[in-house]
């Protein structure tokens, strides 16, 4: 008779090697972007193509709990740090104020709508984003101050570097939708990107895209309340506080 302790020892073992027989099976998949039609300078002229988005999604597969369950966006010098964030569904994101003045963290349309609501140096604030979508940070006081938050159902997330490139490393073999954000591209530019891709093997290098920025027009936020920031709102400390 084989004992209950037997029995998990052995379903643990079995648990073991399959994880160990799927990272052996496991693939890296790489490529390149170029962003093309750009008007800003770091792109026409020192050739930045870091900041963008990919992400595979596999039809039929369940997402998995994110290994990190916080992330982070730090407002310093009247700027959100990073820029661009990109997480899975699930994850919080802190917001710590490390300025010597007030925040006011929120997104109205689009993604997750969210308001922190005014808050003092050296405290911080959290929202969990659980559900998929682009989500345009701003802060009620200051008009500069923006940034996204690219949510996405999938644990297989990269973002470009200064030249462009990106790398999945340790993907399951199988067929998978790849797919692009870039903050100054349109929608219909970024959905006729979208394909499917089937990964196998040890390594797959995808051919070099090209995505254009030009039909991107900016266009001026309002405040939490739809108003227009008051003049000079950039500039304001007034609510402000010395930093012990």
């Amino acid at each position: 008779m084989i004992s209950q302790s037997a029995i998990c020892f052995r379903g643990i073992a079995l648990f073991l090697l399959g994880c160990l027989c799927q990272h052996l099976r496991s693939a890296t998949v790489s490529g390149q972007i170029r962003l093309v039609q750009s008007k800003e300078s770091a792109v026409k002229r020192k050739r930045d193509y870091s900041g963008v988005v990919v992400w595979l999604t596999s039809p039929g597969m369940a997402v998995p709990q994110p290994l990190r369950k916080h992330a982070q966006m730090l407002q310093k010098n009247k700027t959100f740090s990073p820029h661009i964030l990109a997480i899975p569904t699930g994850t919080s994101v802190d917001f710590p104020n490390l300025d010597p003045i007030f925040h006011n963290a929120f997104s109205n349309f689009e993604g997750q709508i969210f308001d922190v609501a005014l808050y003092p140096p050296g405290s911080s604030k959290t929202v969990r984003f659980d559900r998929p979508g682009i989500v345009r940070v701003f802060c009620n006081i200051h008009p500069t101050m923006s940034a996204i938050i690219v949510v996405v159902d999938s644990s297989h997330i990269a973002m470009t570097d200064h030249e462009g490139h990106y790398l999945f490393p340790m993907v399951t073999p199988g067929k998978y939708q790849i797919h692009f954000f870039h903050e100054r591209a349109t929608p219909e530019t970024l959905d006729a990107l979208d394909k499917t891709i089937t990964v196998s093997g040890e390594t797959l290098e995808l051919p070099s895209i090209a995505i254009s920025e030009a039909g991107y027009l900016p266009v001026a936020h309002k405040n939490k309340y739809g108003q227009d920031y008051r003049a000079g709102a950039s500039d304001s400390d007034s609510y402000s506080l010395p930093l012990k």
